[in-house]
């Protein structure tokens, strides 16, 4: 069989060699996790393999993950977010960067009921990014706000990202959930202080709003349009919050409330239907293919001993164990930048997670941290999928340049919160 160090360097090779052919990262793992089981252990190594993709497939909390991605997918084809964007509005008054708040807020209530960013980034891009131009705000703070705003799915509740992290560490996915919540609502109000300094000290950076002319009878209309979907949002969480319900039957009970709430609305169509169940479809079919390809990979690379071999060359450098976490997090910016979340977690985290636990640390603290990790990756060059998103409805005018360079501002504010989580685990740990 050959050496642990040898098949290691050989993975990173054959991966970091074979990536830029675009070959989906689904089959270039389970190709090179074939291809080594075949090598080490012959026709039982692709036995144990098969028994293992088996396992991972059949995990009771995996329905959440589709009933989520549907959720979302009736969000994004219903007029919910058009409203809230509307209620939120009424609140912003007259203040100078209100309406880059109220987006953020949007953000924020969206990434609530959605748990995915793709179509949450596309939504803004329509309804508010133009918005904020026509008004005059400064184009790359309009920019930022849409991009930081709409990755916040990646961490606040029902984060498909958690779910994920938590069914491959096996980590409790409501203790990520209560977990993430403060250091999300901890981030909104960083993008927010950043946003009105900028708007209140930066000349040009934001207009002052004229206050809409909307009737009382207008704004009860819009309230009671976004009441239901909002209270569907807050009973899914709430139930998960309070233990009354698994994030499975959560995320069930979720998807009939908001069909419901499409239904009053008078929204529910047979096409509506149709397109979410293609997006489910597509985006769990995705998630699904990386997962097995990665737990292939995984699974063959554990065979060899290579978890043990990772934990102990990582545990025998002579650091203290908070520069081991910060070298784990500078690995997961680097991959970020190049890899699909789905396979960053399936290939690292069974690699990680045990040497969290043994140097004394919270695997759901350390859920919170990759969450808030793979969140700088959706905005990160070259590839951050959030500026591939935003740009497919972008107004005229704005360019793939005026996207990268917005965000850095945001990407900073989300290293510093990193930082700050690192240095102060109980914020994630205070309410678990």
């Amino acid at each position: 069989m050959m050496s642990i160090t040898m098949a290691t360097l050989l993975i990173l090779l054959l991966l970091v060699g074979l990536l830029p052919t675009r070959l989906p990262l689904a089959f270039l793992t389970g190709l090179i996790a074939l291809g080594f089981a075949w090598f080490n252990f012959g026709i039982p190594g692709i036995t144990l393999l098969t028994s293992r993709t088996y396992s991972f497939l059949t995990q009771y909390v995996f329905i959440a993950v589709p009933m989520f991605v549907f959720m979302a997918a009736i969000l994004d084809r219903s007029g919910i977010a058009r409203d809230l964007f509307r209620a939120m509005r009424m609140l912003s008054g007259r203040l100078r960067g209100g309406v880059a708040v109220q987006t953020l807020l949007v953000s924020l209530v969206l990434a609530s009921m959605s748990g995915i960013i793709g179509g949450e980034i596309v939504l803004l891009g329509i309804l508010a990014l133009p918005q904020m131009l026509n008004m005059g705000y400064d184009k790359k703070l309009a920019i930022g706000t849409v991009l930081a705003g709409g990755s916040l799915g990646t961490m606040m509740p029902p984060s498909i990202v958690l779910i994920v992290y938590g069914m491959t560490s096996n980590v409790p996915i409501s203790d990520l959930f209560i977990g993430s919540v403060t250091p999300t609502l901890l981030l909104v109000a960083m993008y927010a202080a950043y946003i009105l300094y900028r708007s209140n000290f930066t000349v040009g950076a934001a207009p002052v709003p004229l206050a809409d002319e909307i009737s009382k009878e207008e704004q009860w209309g819009i309230v009671r349009s976004i009441l239901f979907p909002l209270m569907v949002a807050a009973s899914v969480l709430g139930s998960i919050y309070a233990g009354v319900a698994s994030v499975t039957e959560s995320a069930c009970v979720g998807v009939a409330g908001m069909l419901i709430a499409t239904w009053t609305r008078s929204e529910l169509s047979v096409e509506l239907l149709k397109g979410a169940l293609q997006q489910t479809l597509s985006t769990c079919g995705m998630i699904i293919w990386i997962g097995v390809g990665a737990t292939l990979l995984i699974g063959v690379y554990n065979l060899m001993g290579g978890v043990h071999f990772v934990k102990s060359l990582i545990l025998s450098l002579d650091v203290t164990p908070v520069f081991i976490i910060i070298f784990m997090m500078l690995i997961l910016i680097v991959l970020g930048m190049f890899l699909d979340w789905v396979g960053i977690t399936l290939l690292t985290m069974p690699i990680f997670v045990p040497i969290i636990v043994s140097l004394g640390y919270d695997p759901v603290w350390f859920g919170v941290l990759f969450c808030l990790n793979m969140q700088i990756s959706y905005l990160s060059p070259p590839f951050g999928p959030a500026i591939f998103y935003l740009k497919s409805v972008s107004p005229p005018g704005v360019t793939l340049g005026d996207m990268f360079s917005s965000v850095w501002p945001f990407i900073c504010l989300q290293i510093l919160a990193l930082a700050l989580l690192i240095t102060f685990p109980q914020i994630v740990l205070w309410v678990i």
